[in-house]
């Protein structure tokens, strides 16, 4: 479980401050996938990157089952695996090169990654490329690569910012499948995206966060009763256009 509370970041400019994330605050369930909405320069990066500790809140804190993340951020990112909205991957090296890497960063058996390995390259249907240098694949085949190496130590608590974006269908079809194994697993999962029809595929909760700030947040069901709306996209143009907010 993760839970965020009050969070709040701001960056300083040439031209002054820009408040990019202000007293975000939301709970991810295990067993749950959380979609966090929004238009592009939402704050959904800045948030996610203070969920996963690379960067530290102004306010506010991060607990990742139950620890909280400023005091002791290393036991923290031991309960996370992420895939941040770099998609970089050693171009050197195979695939199972990559994941083999960053078992070893965890601590992991030679044993263990080998089996992780087998078992992450079924799930993400990455069999015929595991083997391949990464120099020259695709854009799905580095995100497959990278999200293969990020949860490689089995972590409980799963970060993904825009995990599907720029892949082509069967890839987005499979990544889908795996996002969808992992909450079956009972695993907390959180994604960022602004395409709606990953959200409404996905989703069991949703957290909608337009100029920065949280403005709804519940199941898809709540968001089109809260706003009266019967389709999903149309509720959430209405609550980002809402100057008050709404809440669920």
């Amino acid at each position: 479980m993760i839970e965020a509370n009050g969070l709040s970041k701001a960056f300083k400019t040439r031209t002054g401050t820009v408040q990019a994330v202000s007293d975000v605050g939301f709970s991810a369930r295990d067993g749950e996938i959380t979609g966090l909405l929004g238009p592009n320069g939402a704050g959904k990066t800045t948030t996610l990157r203070m969920l996963y500790t690379l960067m530290s809140p102004d306010r506010g804190s991060v607990r990742v089952d139950g620890i909280d993340a400023a005091r002791d951020p290393d036991a923290a990112r031991r309960r996370l695996g992420v895939l941040p909205d770099a998609r970089g991957v050693y171009k050197r090296l195979t695939a199972r090169e990559n994941i083999a890497y960053f078992g070893r960063l965890h601590g992991m058996s030679d044993a263990d990654i080998r089996e992780r390995t087998r078992a992450l390259s079924q799930a993400l249907e990455m069999d015929d490329i595991l083997d391949r240098q990464t120099e020259g694949f695709s854009q799905g085949q580095r995100t497959k690569t990278a999200i293969a190496r990020a949860v490689v130590h089995d972590p409980r608590n799963v970060i993904l910012d825009e995990p599907t974006n720029g892949l082509d269908v069967m890839t987005t079809r499979a990544m889908r499948g795996f996002l969808r194994q992992l909450r079956e697993e009972g695993r907390c999962v959180i994604f960022s995206s602004h395409i709606m029809q990953e959200v409404a595929a996905l989703c069991d909760r949703i957290v909608v966060i337009a100029k920065g700030t949280v403005v709804a947040q519940g199941t898809p069901d709540e968001l089109r009763t809260l706003t009266g709306e019967e389709n999903l996209e149309d509720a959430f143009v209405r609550v980002i256009g809402s100057e008050e907010g709404l809440y669920a």
